[in-house]
């Protein structure tokens, strides 16, 4: 048995049952794989099974803590997209869905997947909505993370403002083609200005961030097969923002102007100047997301929900893979349950895989 039958057929296998099929239908569904095996070496998923398998992917994924809501994820099938125009509209109609003024929907859009002798569409940018940046002279304007991309999109012939918070355009390639670019519309970038419930002077360092997390560089595998450009999204817990994106030293690193603004001792570390400022970060996060009505989790609520997903899979026989290092919150780990319990961190095949970037 091939590796692709084999895959195949254990996807089928589980998302029918999933999906209260009769054996008979499981039966009938792996012979016509075999058969469009045989004759083209790939086979084409049904709407149904790439809706089911987008979700189940989901459910699989170890480095999510948010796995909860797996079922309420929306599929967008777009295989049918072939223009870098159509890609396009495909990632603005999710971008406007998935925001939703703010009452965020777990949403995918799924892209034709690699098959021979069709050039495959892949998305340059690693999320869809992300901020630029630019190095000079050792110093960085916004987003560390994002300079080689930046690069890249400069080359295409993009102009950044060059601010701390430019948005950052979306880049497609099909095949060999020249890649393409095209700005995000403002009113569909949802971004949220960071202030303070209590610091006054915090809305004066002028922060703010985009309110939807749309993951564009990983490969979803169903049964088997590659989806290379699938992006998908859920809503933020508040630590990737306020305890990573935010405090990084290799990413804004705010944690030294925050810390100076509170007037906190940092001449060393045993005044936990950093935890001070780390905690008040994340409050303005979360207290910002919320006046402006946009969907975000606090990571004490978060690890509750893991522990209800948990339950679930417990209650529907089935095991919970995860990766424990990202699971954990990078805020008071130990106060959640997660910190004290292991974790199996096997990769089911059905899931979102890294992938080697296309540029």
């Amino acid at each position: 048995m091939t590796p692709i039958l084999s895959e195949a057929k254990a996807f089928i296998e589980q998302c029918y049952k999933e999906l209260n099929k009769s054996e008979s239908d499981i039966d009938f569904r792996i012979q016509q794989i075999e058969k469009e095996l045989q004759a083209d070496g790939t086979y084409t998923h049904t709407t149904e099974e790439l809706e089911h398998g987008a979700k189940m992917a989901w459910r699989n994924s170890n480095r999510c803590i948010g796995r909860l809501f797996w079922h309420s994820l929306h599929v967008f099938d777009q295989r049918h997209a072939s223009t870098a125009d159509e890609v396009f509209n495909s990632l603005e109609r999710h971008l406007e869905f998935a925001t939703n003024g703010g009452r965020i929907r777990p949403t995918i859009t799924i892209f034709r997947p690699s098959q021979p002798n069709q050039p495959e569409i892949r998305l340059w940018n690693h999320q869809l909505v992300r901020y630029a940046g630019y190095e000079e002279s050792g110093t960085y304007i916004g987003d560390p993370h994002s300079v080689e991309f930046t690069k890249k999109c400069l080359d295409l012939g993009w102009n950044g403002s060059k601010t701390n918070f430019d948005v950052l355009p979306m880049v497609v390639q099909i095949g060999d083609q020249k890649p393409h670019w095209k700005e995000i519309k403002k009113d569909l970038a949802l971004e949220v200005p960071l202030r303070h419930p209590e610091f006054s002077w915090f809305e004066d360092l002028g922060l703010r961030w985009y309110g939807v997390p749309i993951i564009s560089d990983m490969e979803l595998k169903i049964g088997g097969i590659s989806y290379k450009a699938a992006p998908f999204n859920g809503w933020y817990m508040e630590t990737e923002i306020g305890a990573r994106n935010l405090a990084d030293e290799q990413r804004y690193n705010l944690l030294p102007k925050v810390a100076s603004c509170m007037k906190l001792d940092t001449s060393r570390a045993a005044t936990l100047w950093k935890d001070k400022a780390l905690i008040e970060l994340n409050i303005a996060v979360l207290h910002s997301f919320k006046e402006d009505r946009v969907n975000i989790v606090d990571h004490h609520t978060a690890a509750q929900q893991f522990r209800l997903f948990e339950e679930n899979e417990k209650n529907a026989d089935r095991s919970v893979t995860g990766d424990w290092t990202w699971l954990i919150p990078p805020v008071s780990p130990a106060t959640t349950h997660v910190f004290h319990k292991d974790y199996d961190n096997t990769w089911n095949q059905t899931n979102y895989f890294y992938q080697e970037k296309p540029y």
